[in-house]
């Protein structure tokens, strides 16, 4: 068994090391560059580890991982399209340097690169990686519309919400750990609680995120607070809000949305406010531990010893336990 820490620097080398050769070169520079900005890597590790778990030549995962990758920034490229966001780990954004045109045919490409990087399986098993990764790609785009659709709506309720973060975001990571068992060798029910494992972690990460934007460490957690507050965006923590507010609650909530001119500090202090009254960092977090138990429960259903498990884990938990 490899470290997290061994696979993620293997991983990184092999995809440093991505030679995108055809031509024309102005549709594969904005995919270098979208590529070398880094990032986590979680992914791709999540791939390699559950491939880990069953086989250790680990260089037979390391094209799956990259097409996951390679996918996953796409999707973020697209994003800073839609949302016109400047700026991506610290750089500027695809379309802010190349157009918009540019972003969209790079990103198109990136998800023909990502499947072709995906057929470089063994032959036994590419049936069922591409059907797990194609699904996989519609689901997100899926994801992506019902968030979209999300900000026009006024009647978004939990369970819009957390089909929605399911979708956009966790299905990738279940995706991950689903194929890279696949590759390992895993039998069908191990690959399947994988996915659930990845799935359920998947929905609490992006719980936590919602949690962190509000009540989050900047030093530690990357962003400032309240991002979320500021773009009225419908996170879990908002609708639990409006669910939950007492009259004069709800109608101070409301004055904030549809508030057109505001001092913006002033504006998260007063939501942030109204959360601490409704509790609603207690209640998020009391979600976020429902879908971390679930996930475990998966996870030690999967019919591996519990030693091969622990860096996995203990991955999960680094993950969990950002600072607050």
């Amino acid at each position: 068994m490899y470290t997290a820490s061994q696979l993620l620097n293997n991983i990184n080398n092999y995809i440093a090391n991505l030679d995108f050769v055809r031509q024309p070169k102005e549709l594969y520079v904005p995919i270098e560059y979208t590529m070398s900005l880094g990032g986590k890597r979680i992914r791709p590790l999540f791939l390699v580890m559950a491939y880990n778990l069953y086989k250790e030549n680990i260089q037979d995962a390391f094209s799956a991982a990259a097409g996951i990758e390679l996918f996953h920034n796409y999707t973020l490229l697209h994003d800073d399209l839609m949302d016109r966001s400047e700026i991506r780990r610290g750089k500027s954004t695809v379309y802010k340097i190349w157009g918009d045109n540019t972003a969209i045919l790079s990103g198109d490409a990136m998800t023909a690169l990502a499947f072709s990087y995906m057929t470089n399986v063994p032959q036994e098993c590419l049936k069922d990686v591409l059907a797990v990764f194609s699904t996989t790609s519609l689901e997100v785009c899926e994801g992506q519309q019902y968030d979209m659709d999300f900000e026009k709506r006024a009647d978004v309720s939990e369970s819009d919400y957390l089909e929605m973060i399911r979708l956009k975001t966790s299905v990738l990571l279940a995706a991950s750990f689903k194929i890279g068992a696949i590759i390992g060798g895993a039998n069908q029910t191990d690959s399947d609680l994988l996915y659930l494992f990845g799935e359920k972690i998947g929905i609490a990460f992006q719980l936590q995120d919602d949690l962190l934007d509000v009540y989050g460490n900047p030093d530690t957690f990357g962003k400032k607070n309240g991002g979320d507050i500021l773009c009225n965006k419908k996170t879990f923590m908002f609708i639990k809000a409006l669910e939950l507010a007492n009259p004069s609650q709800k109608a101070n909530l409301q004055e904030w949305i549809l508030a057109t001119n505001y001092d913006a500090n002033e504006k998260i202090a007063a939501v942030t406010e109204l959360y601490n009254q409704m509790n609603i960092r207690e209640v998020c977090e009391m979600k976020i531990h429902e879908y971390y138990i679930s996930a475990f429960d998966c996870l030690d259903g999967v019919k591996v010893s519990a030693a091969k498990k622990q860096e996995l884990k203990t991955v999960i938990e680094q993950l969990m336990n950002r600072n607050a």
